[in-house]
């Protein structure tokens, strides 16, 4: 009796291990799936910020970097960073223009946003056309404004003479005191479509029956704009903000093509200062540890984004 019993018991355990095997394959399979893309991240990504990591904490300069005996300093280079005033500057001056810059990009994109969000004819093409800029390299778009600012045959100039403004001609890009504003109106150009497209996908996300119970219920427009859209568009109104301050605060192309940091230190954000650092002055261990700097700033923004989304989730 118990010896025909046991073999019952005995194919119901391997079953059931052959079950959690099948399980255990099926996720792993999962992750065999990524491997591929975590292989290219780590050959792309990680190894470089190991290694700009590893050259920060060394005094690397021509004569080490040649000689292979860069002295071990510890976290000198960014001592050294904190009181450069230099880097003081360049940080501020990245501020200023990557605040300046994201709040027209998103008020002129939420306008557009809204502007298209309503169907009219050729609506889909004005919309490709706008992205014609954000598309652009933005060396060629560095450059298109360059020109127009030139002081000698600028468009911008051109204009202020044809109304009868020819007293307010300035070679703008050379001048310390407009310097940045062109700079930042090149970017806001440049970016404005981007913020464009990502809020009109989430004005598009909101149901019709919202704003059409509202219309019933005697709203306004302004009214559903402010109890309707804005509220259910915070969660995209975030990331973009997000997304566009990472984008415009590490700008190196447009502002070195226009104007290489100048005048005076005029435009000298922080990728344009980590340049110099490095490849002007051969500060390698300076340079690096200021990459880390930024690398690290901008991170903290995004878990702190990504902590206050995962608070809103869970209210």
């Amino acid at each position: 009796m118990w010896g025909t019993l046991s073999k019952p018991q005995t194919k119901i355990v391997t079953s059931s291990a052959r079950g959690r095997w099948a399980v255990r394959f099926r996720k792993l399979s999962n992750y065999l799936f990524v491997l591929p893309m975590m292989i290219y991240l780590s050959a792309t990504m990680a190894y470089p910020i190991y290694v700009n990591l590893d050259m920060s904490l060394h005094d690397l300069n021509v004569r080490t970097f040649r000689s292979g005996d860069a002295p071990y300093i510890k976290f000198d280079n960014y001592k050294k960073l904190i009181n450069d005033p230099g880097f003081r500057h360049a940080a501020g001056r990245s501020l200023t223009f990557t605040t300046i810059s994201l709040g027209f990009q998103f008020l002129i994109g939420f306008s557009l946003a809204l502007f298209f969000n309503r169907p009219f004819p050729l609506n889909g093409l004005l919309r490709a056309l706008l992205l014609l800029a954000w598309l652009m390299p933005a060396v060629v778009g560095g450059t298109l404004f360059r020109w127009m600012a030139d002081g000698d045959y600028g468009v911008f100039n051109y204009f202020l003479q044809s109304i009868g403004l020819g007293r307010y001609k300035d070679y703008w890009l050379l001048n310390p005191d407009t310097a940045l504003a062109g700079t930042i109106i090149a970017n806001v150009w440049v970016g404005a479509p981007f913020h464009m497209i990502l809020l009109y996908a989430g004005l598009q996300n909101i149901p019709t029956t919202l704003y059409e119970a509202a219309s019933i219920d005697g709203a306004g427009a302004i009214q559903r704009f402010i109890r309707i859209t804005l509220p259910m568009m915070r969660p995209v109104m975030l990331g973009v903000l997000l997304l566009g301050f990472i984008y415009t605060f590490k700008v190196f192309e447009l502002i070195f093509v226009m104007t290489g940091g100048g005048p005076v230190d005029a435009t000298t954000v922080l990728p344009i200062h980590i340049y110099r650092l490095t490849f002007a002055f051969f500060r390698f261990g300076e340079g690096a540890a200021s990459a880390i700097m930024l690398l690290l700033g901008l991170l903290l923004l995004a878990i702190g984004y990504a902590q206050l989304i995962h608070a809103e989730e869970a209210a």
